[in-house]
């Protein structure tokens, strides 16, 4: 973890919990999944919510189902005829997000796909009010260039894990991961096309929006 553990969990105690839904899908989720720390979890599933109620985005897309925590929060946020696009390629785990979208009764507003991202990305022709991308980092540049273009002149987007706990900063470290998130994070910086702000929330969440 990025932030120190007693400190993470005193912000969580202070965050707004969603309810029962997302804790029995996060025990799920840890006792189903082989790498459960993939779930955003109460901080940034809530900060997700707050970011799609505060700048009242209409369509959402997801790159990274996962179990559905992250898709679920985002729904909460919307208003009116609102809707979210979350693509994954696992059909178990996808399986699991509906199921659970369904509880939270918002399954309605939830379109999942499943393939690979950057084979749907041409089939999605946005524009996209908010953008979040949690998927495999060695595609994080592609991603970015495919979508930056589909993004709304408001919107937003949030690319997640992108201080992959701390080894980012570790020049000794060049695992392939490490690597594409590094080139994603400079890439980002050096654009004039946008702005951005890094945040410490989690494992790190980089904020985007285009000028």
């Amino acid at each position: 973890m990025i932030v120190e553990p007693n400190v993470e969990r005193y912000a969580e105690e202070h965050t707004t919990p969603g309810g029962d839904i997302f804790d029995r899908l996060a025990a799920e989720t840890r006792t189903k999944t082989e790498i459960p720390q993939m779930m955003v979890g109460r901080i940034e599933g809530k900060f997700l919510e707050f970011l799609v109620r505060s700048t009242a985005a209409e369509l959402v897309l997801e790159l990274g189902t996962f179990t559905g925590y992250s898709s679920i929060s985002m729904a909460r946020g919307l208003t009116g005829t609102g809707r979210v696009i979350s693509c994954d390629v696992n059909p178990d785990t996808t399986a699991i997000a509906r199921r659970y979208a369904a509880e939270a009764g918002v399954a309605a507003r939830i379109e999942y796909r499943l393939g690979p991202a950057l084979d749907a990305l041409d089939s999605l022709a946005g524009p996209f009010d908010l953008i979040f991308i949690d998927a495999d980092k060695a595609n994080y540049v592609n991603y970015y260039e495919a979508l930056l273009p589909k993004l709304t002149a408001n919107g937003l987007m949030i690319v997640d894990n992108t201080l992959w706990s701390g080894r980012v900063a570790d020049a000794r470290d060049n695992e392939e991961s490490t690597a594409a998130i590094r080139r994603l994070n400079d890439r980002v910086r050096d654009d004039a096309r946008v702005e951005c702000v890094l945040l410490t929330v989690r494992d790190g969440m980089l904020l985007i929006r285009r000028v």
